[in-house]
């Protein structure tokens, strides 16, 4: 155990309850949980799940999407992956693989269900949450549909502490739906923008 690490991030990183089902995907891949949190974070991403270039770099968000993410939050990549500040925590730890057509599997709800809520306590700091994606809204907001829970988000932010933030995800995928809507990019990401500076500022 390295020694910021906590006992329950250790526990997650040695899981291997989906192993059997790893092994039967189209990759064919051993767990490897991806954890990044300490219980000082100030400033929560909770993402779906790693894909492959996180898996194999055992980083979150190493890859173009987090490229886009890290711009959308007006973050360098040093202020992204400060365990200090910084908990990215998605909704499965590990790489689902992909189906046989090659398309990522969904983020196993076992997962969350084992160790989610032991996570979410375990960050009793936390100032502002980042939600990334439709299985996140599910359990943070008990939210279904990207645009129309991304589209009030004015009032998802003003709903209580700590201020959360709903996002579509920032893969290249997306790319379409951000065209079609024009409003995230000029209204909110100003708005999460300014409040992520403040809060990693803030001491």
């Amino acid at each position: 155990m390295a020694p910021t690490d906590t006992a329950l991030a250790e526990e997650i990183r040695a899981c291997r309850l989906c192993a059997a089902r790893f092994a039967a995907t189209a990759t064919a891949h051993p767990p490897r949980p991806v954890v990044w949190f300490r219980p000082g974070a100030r400033l929560l991403i909770a993402g779906q799940a790693p894909g492959l270039r996180v898996h194999e770099a055992g980083r979150p968000f190493a890859d173009a999407s987090g490229d886009r993410l890290r711009d959308w939050l007006g973050l360098t990549a040093t202020e992204f992956y400060d365990l200090h500040r910084v908990a990215v925590v998605p909704m499965a730890f590990c790489f689902p693989g992909y189906d046989a057509k090659g398309s990522d599997l969904p983020p196993p709800p076992l997962c969350a269900a084992t160790w989610h809520a032991k996570v979410m306590a375990a960050l009793p700091g936390l100032r502002l949450r980042v939600l990334v994606g439709g299985h996140a809204f599910g359990w943070h907001l008990g939210a279904k549909g990207v645009t129309a829970t991304v589209a009030r988000w004015r009032e998802v932010a003003a709903a209580g502490a700590p201020v959360t933030f709903p996002l579509p995800h920032p893969s290249w995928r997306n790319t379409a739906w951000l065209k079609r809507n024009p409003w995230f990019e000029a209204d909110l990401l100003p708005v999460l923008r300014a409040e992520v500076r403040r809060v990693m500022e803030t001491p």
